[in-house]
């Protein structure tokens, strides 16, 4: 069992290696599609929606506490508020929704 271990891992790692160097190897030349340069530009911003937004409503007692908060806090960035104010908001709004139950 302890051999099938450093054979994952080492797995893992060739993974995860090939994953960072074959685009390097593959593509020499600058990108100059459109489509492809949008596509590269927003696949970190998806990537933290993708594993924040789940983690907002999970995190929470309750799953309604983390979607008005969700609400609140998109509401509150949408009018300008800084990240301190919108993690304020929210968190105020988790507290208030999950020790004063509708």
């Amino acid at each position: 069992m302890k051999s099938n271990i450093y054979v994952y891992i080492a797995i893992m790692s060739l993974v995860t290696y090939g994953i960072r160097v074959l685009p390097l190897t593959l593509i020499r030349n600058p990108i100059n599609n459109s489509f492809i340069q949008s596509f590269l530009y927003y696949v970190p911003y998806v990537t933290l929606a993708v594993m924040t937004f789940p983690a907002i409503v999970e995190a929470t007692r309750s799953p309604f506490s983390g979607l008005l908060a969700l609400a609140v806090g998109m509401t509150a960035a949408w009018n300008g508020a800084n990240l301190f104010k919108v993690s304020t908001i929210c968190c105020v709004v988790v507290f208030l929704v999950e020790r004063f139950p509708f």
